[in-house]
């Protein structure tokens, strides 16, 4: 997935909301999401996402 950018959505291989990518470190993606009202944050391995 060399090819990620930022503004991307996507979700987690296991399974998960949708996500959009906000930063981008190397291997490390940093992702934001709605869990109903509230914006939540992470952190990721870029081979633990895929491109929806």
């Amino acid at each position: 997935m060399s090819n990620l950018k930022l503004g991307d959505v996507v979700c987690l291989k296991a399974g998960g909301p949708d996500m959009t990518v906000y930063t981008i470190n190397g291997n490390d993606i940093g992702c934001k999401w709605f869990d109903g009202n509230e914006l939540k944050f992470g952190g990721f391995i870029i081979q633990e996402l895929e491109i929806i």
